[in-house]
């Protein structure tokens, strides 16, 4: 049984690499010009603590020949749309609004990005959502665009390079690429009709407008806290197509600056990744029986005399450490010596689901002062 898991642990490894050679990688410096108009649309809220950099980032954007950047401001109180104002200057592509309280049936997320669709140039016909936290590099937008229009998709979500900075985080952080490479079948997703079979991170998207409004835009995803995830379904649903890339050549994201802030994160939306708390602990047991029960039987072996079961332990342990090393480096991640920690980290995350459904039964999950409702 232990080589059987050992061996289930590398067939999934080899998956990681065989994601990993055919993951699209957006040009850092498109060939060309991008000629269709562009809107890029930032939904701000209590941002003044890490907004600079990123919206920066986006003013000085290259490579497009007509780009607006609409922002909304929704209902911070720490001085954003102040600093977006000091920022901007006298900028004529920024466009700064005042976002109303979402209505009932909606959730924040998805009410703001609604509202700066809405006000997008009529004529633009591509639609970037970025968050404030993401840094692009000059390029970025347009090759991201290129991509789009490359892949023939009407949604693509390039990942930015994760930023970790505290160990919480590097624990942690790294398992966002990770499972979409391992689990996965990336090519199969762009080709599969299926909604179920999507993947899509918010921190920078860039849809087809017209595949966007096919969707139902974030009207079709106004209740979901994953509402990244729901949208690429939805396009799905329409369809669309979809496809995913490596982003780390173009946008950096440190999502959360303390461990507090990450467990306040995943908890807050966690629960909302499995469809009910059984299928949670489906997936969760099934990880830890990969990734966390290999180390045991390694040390478990060794101290019991069996070798067999230790070298069959430790085979497995490898195996998951080498799949956390290549998708680190195929997305521009720490891989040493952050991929040792692998058991760790999925340990981790298997303490952030449950601490996602505590927090869910006893309604106490909330962001950014706003309560998380449930579907």
């Amino acid at each position: 049984m232990s080589w059987l898991l050992a061996a289930a642990v590398a067939a999934l490894t080899v998956h990681t690499a065989l994601n990993a050679r055919t993951l699209r990688r957006p040009p850092s410096t498109p060939p060309s010009t991008v000629d269709e108009p562009v809107s890029v649309l930032l939904p701000l809220r209590d941002e003044a603590d890490r907004l600079a950099p990123g919206l920066r980032s986006l003013l000085a954007q290259r490579g497009l020949s007509r780009m607006e950047l609409v922002v909304l401001d929704d209902g911070s109180t720490d001085g954003t749309a102040a600093l977006v104002r000091a920022l901007a200057g006298d900028d004529p592509r920024l466009r700064l609004l005042t976002g109303v309280a979402p209505p009932p049936g909606w959730l924040g997320k998805p009410h703001a990005c609604h509202q700066l669709a809405a006000a997008a140039d009529p004529a633009s016909t591509v639609l970037v959502f970025v968050d404030a936290d993401v840094v692009l590099a000059p390029h970025a937008v347009a090759g991201a665009v290129a991509a789009l229009r490359a892949a023939r998709a009407q949604l693509l979500c390039p990942y930015p390079r994760i930023v970790a900075g505290s160990p919480g985080e590097r624990l942690v952080q790294p398992l966002l690429q990770w499972s979409w490479l391992t689990f996965l079948p990336l090519r199969a997703m762009e080709r599969s009709p299926r909604p179920s079979l999507a993947a899509a991170g918010g921190q920078f998207l860039v849809l087809d407008r017209a595949g966007y409004a096919r969707a139902g835009g974030h009207a079709a995803v106004r209740d979901r806290v994953l509402e990244d995830i729901e949208l690429a379904r939805a396009v799905k649903r329409a369809g669309g197509r979809i496809a995913l890339a490596d982003g780390s050549a173009l946008a950096t994201c440190r999502m959360y600056a303390s461990w507090p802030e990450l467990v306040a994160g995943y908890t807050k939306s966690l629960w909302a990744s499995f469809g009910s708390a059984t299928g949670a602990a489906a997936v969760v047991l099934l990880l830890t029986g990969l990734y966390v029960v290999p180390p045991l039987l390694a040390v478990g072996g060794a101290l019991a005399g069996t070798p067999p079961v230790a070298a069959a332990g430790l085979a497995g342990y490898l195996a998951g450490v080498a799949g956390r090393v290549v998708s680190a480096r195929a997305t521009g991640g720490r891989a040493w010596p952050d991929a040792l920690a692998h058991p760790v980290s999925v340990a981790l995350f298997g303490a952030l689901v449950a601490g996602s459904y505590r927090l869910r039964r006893r309604g106490r999950l909330s962001w950014r002062g706003r309560p998380v409702v449930p579907r």
